[in-house]
C-alpha cells in the first residue's frame, strides 16, 4: 500500500472518530487519541522494510506534508441544552 493510500485512509477514519467523539469538555481525550495515533503511526511506517524507515525529525517532514487533520468541538453540549425542555 502506497504511502498517500495511507493516508487518505487514516484521515478519513479521524475526521469519522472526530466527528463522533469531538464535543465539549471531551478535547483532552480526543489530543491524547491523536497523539496514540501519531506514535502508532510512526511505529507501522518503521515497519515497512528491515531498515528503519523514519527518524522522527523525518517523520515530522512527512506529516508537514502529509498533515493529518486538526480536530475541534464539532457539538457544543451545553448550547443543546437550551432546546431541550426536559434537562434542568
Amino acid at each position: 500500500m502506497d504511502m498517500v493510500d495511507i493516508m487518505k485512509r487514516l484521515n478519513r477514519s479521524l475526521t469519522g472518530y472526530y466527528n463522533y467523539y469531538c464535543i465539549t469538555d471531551n478535547s483532552k481525550a480526543v489530543q491524547q487519541y491523536v497523539r496514540e495515533v501519531t506514535i502508532i503511526l510512526f511505529k507501522w511506517m518503521n515497519r515497512r522494510s528491515q531498515r528503519k524507515s523514519f527518524s522522527w525529525e523525518k517523520f515530522n517532514k512527512f506529516l508537514n506534508r502529509f498533515p493529518l487533520p486538526y480536530p475541534y468541538i464539532k457539538t457544543n453540549i451545553y448550547a443543546l441544552r437550551n432546546h431541550i425542555t426536559y434537562i434542568l
